[in-house]
């Protein structure tokens, strides 16, 4: 795994030029926005938990991105990440949120009823419909860079404040370290769990250290509201059922995170957030509400037209592939 030379502090014996990546190939914002110049202002500093600007782009400097798909290619260790390299951070943000500006103030809308629509989707294409979010513990260092203490407590946080949930909400922890194979492929194949971090942004970024120490998942005793913890980000808070009643996923999900949200502030622990980036995530493309919505179509005839991906992209829809008879797409909202 390609994560750990970026803390050698003989990197310093070394002239900027010397140690500069070469990005030559490269196709993500990282790569875009960092130049000579801003490494050599920004490669001796470093968060008070360590983190450096070596450890922020590793990922996008071992993954070069795809030619037509532009990738991020850096992550947050730490909630002061994005202060202490703003420099290189602030740009990737405007670029990847689509102008959004360093004075500029992040709104969160989490009232289910101001949703309009979404209640009555065709169940003759869509099989089925999910929220989800990413949500960091103020406090603690993010995935890349914790520690093996650090994840095992937010692990234990975790356990304990989801354990207080009640009703159609109530449910179980599940470690992934007492699960068998054969359990753990059953929930990645009924799309609950996250996928073995076979990754190579996750594992040039240091969040598939220790694999799978301190992670899991919590599910209600209906499947319909997940928690993932320690994955990408701390907890990672999905709703979602089978049918096309989005109303029905987002009021879940709003009712669901604004409780957990509430749990861990009666333990002494809030959430990481501030006015102009909202909740802080370890990924900046997932800066803000975190929130993708999407639904899982069967779209056999469509996905396949010479101008599928031209009416995605003017509908600001991403599409992800998924197995199944019909070669059916994730579309996510964007």
């Amino acid at each position: 795994m390609p994560f750990g030379n970026t803390h050698n502090q003989m990197k310093m014996n070394y002239s900027s030029d010397q140690e500069y990546p070469d990005l030559s190939k490269h196709n993500n914002h990282m790569a875009k926005i960092l130049t000579p110049a801003m490494y050599e202002r920004l490669r001796s500093k470093q968060t008070p938990s360590g983190f450096t600007l070596d450890d922020v782009i590793q990922t996008g400097v071992d993954n070069p991105g795809h030619p037509f798909i532009m990738t991020v290619g850096c992550v947050a260790g730490d909630e002061e990440t994005y202060e202490v390299f703003k420099e290189l951070l602030d740009p990737v943000i405007e670029d990847r949120h689509g102008g959004y500006k360093p004075a500029d103030k992040h709104k969160t809308d989490l009232n289910p009823d101001n949703l309009k629509g979404g209640d009555d989707l065709d169940p003759n294409y869509v099989l089925s419909s999910r929220v989800r979010t990413g949500r960091s513990i103020r406090g603690f260092c993010l995935p890349p860079h914790c520690s093996r203490g650090e994840r095992r407590m937010v692990e234990k946080l975790s356990n304990e404040a989801l354990d207080s949930l009640t009703g159609d909400l109530k449910g179980k922890y599940y470690a992934l370290k007492n699960m068998t194979d054969a359990e753990q492929q059953q929930l990645i194949d009924d799309h609950f769990l996250f996928d073995k971090p076979v990754s190579p942004l996750l594992l040039a970024s240091g969040m598939a250290r220790d694999w799978p120490d301190a992670r899991g998942i919590w599910h209600n005793d209906n499947k319909t509201f997940l928690v993932w913890v320690n994955e990408e980000d701390h907890l990672r808070v999905i709703s979602m059922q089978k049918g096309g009643n989005m109303k029905e996923v987002f009021n879940r999900f709003c009712t669901g995170l604004t409780k957990i949200e509430s749990l861990f502030k009666e333990k002494g622990h809030e959430f990481m957030w501030n006015e102009h980036l909202g909740y802080v995530l370890t990924c900046p493309s997932n800066l803000g509400t975190g929130l993708r919505a999407g639904v899982h179509m069967k779209l056999p005839n469509m996905s396949k037209h010479a101008k599928f991906e031209e009416v995605l992209k003017r509908l600001r829809l991403q599409k992800r592939g998924t197995g199944g008879r019909f070669c059916s797409s994730i579309i996510s909202l964007l």
